[in-house]
């Protein structure tokens, strides 16, 4: 009889358990935040933290390249968050009044860098290297969308290397992607961000960095028409707290200029 007893007391617990779960499951508030493919592993761990620190609040992260994310929200996506890798795209975002600009802050920076495959004995010092011979596939992402692609197209406009580059460059669909092509060797070089570059670890090296006439730094602004204005807000100041900025830093981004 005791053992029966305590059979329906366990099924009992086992429900009220389930019960408890769902309820705490219903009241979580969810933070949609749309990022630039390059804030993908420092926005993950950030994201744990803000989520530690904020009970009932979970963060669903979507991310891709920073052109990608506006045609996304501009189609009606759900976003609560944007965060892009280039003022350019941020500036589109907001003409078209996809953002709250009073909420518009730069929280990084980061720089561009050519990487080659680990396994590569190719000596790369300068740009002009690129244009020799032996240099047959370049990386980089597409520069309609991509920042760091139209970095890259920048820079070489300016050294008089993009058309002579051109019948060698090979479109990414984002930053990560170019890394790819280079960690497995299915190009030659390729233009990435320096983050992207330490996120690879030892499957590529870096040549060199990539001197860009303006800082590469990466703002961050509440969607307009968020369902989470105010846990948007403080995400959005999260990204500049000492120990957010103490995991970008560590994945290679720079403090913001003062």
């Amino acid at each position: 009889m005791n053992i029966l007893i305590m059979e329906v007391v366990m099924k009992r617990l086992f429900v009220w358990i389930v019960l408890a779960i769902s309820m705490v499951g219903a009241q979580a508030q969810t933070l949609v935040v749309s990022a630039a493919t390059s804030l993908t592993n420092a926005f993950t761990e950030v994201g744990a933290l803000f989520e530690t620190q904020n009970p009932g609040i979970a963060i669903r992260f979507n991310f891709a390249a920073s052109g990608t994310l506006l045609q996304q929200i501009s189609q009606g996506a759900p976003a609560d968050v944007l965060a892009t890798a280039d003022a350019n795209s941020m500036n589109r975002a907001q003409n078209a009044k996809l953002i709250e600009v009073t909420t518009r802050i730069n929280f990084v920076e980061n720089q561009l860098v050519l990487i080659t495959p680990a396994r590569s004995n190719l000596h790369l010092t300068s740009l002009d290297d690129l244009n020799k011979s032996h240099i047959n596939r370049i990386a980089l992402g597409n520069p309609n969308n991509v920042p760091a692609g139209l970095y890259a197209k920048k820079i070489l406009e300016s050294s008089q290397l993009w058309q002579r580059l051109a019948p060698k460059l090979i479109m990414a669909q984002n930053v990560r992607q170019a890394t790819l092509y280079v960690s497995q060797n299915e190009v030659d070089a390729g233009f990435v961000f320096l983050t992207d570059a330490n996120a690879a670890g030892k499957a590529v090296k870096v040549a060199f960095v990539v001197n860009t006439p303006d800082t590469i730094a990466y703002p961050v602004a509440r969607v307009t028409g968020s369902t989470q204005p105010e846990i948007a807000q403080n995400f959005i100041d999260f990204l500049k707290s000492d120990a957010a900025q103490s995991i970008f830093t560590r994945h290679g981004f720079r403090s913001v200029t003062q």
